[in-house]
């Protein structure tokens, strides 16, 4: 099996700052599906804090737009149905 190239060799300390970045973006998730899912708001303002995570996302982890749309998007399209009864 061919390689596609060299692969990087990462340091601890980029490890680690990966690894809390990652941390960071998962809380910032968590907290946003709870704070719209238990908070009284129109569908627009749930909207607005959806583009908000994915905003900082991309500030975390540049060019890594696709991982966000497949890990997250999903979770908060079906709370947003869920809640709004958009099913």
């Amino acid at each position: 099996m061919e390689s596609s190239g060299p692969t990087r060799q990462y340091t601890e300390a980029e490890i680690k700052e990966e690894n809390k970045r990652i941390r960071h973006l998962r809380r910032l998730v968590d907290f946003s599906l709870a704070l719209i899912a238990q908070s009284p708001m129109p569908l627009d303002e749930a909207h607005r804090i959806v583009q908000a995570v994915r905003q900082q996302a991309m500030r975390l982890f540049p060019g890594k737009e696709q991982t966000f749309e497949l890990l997250y998007t999903p979770r908060f399209r079906r709370l947003i149905a869920e809640k709004f009864k958009l099913l």
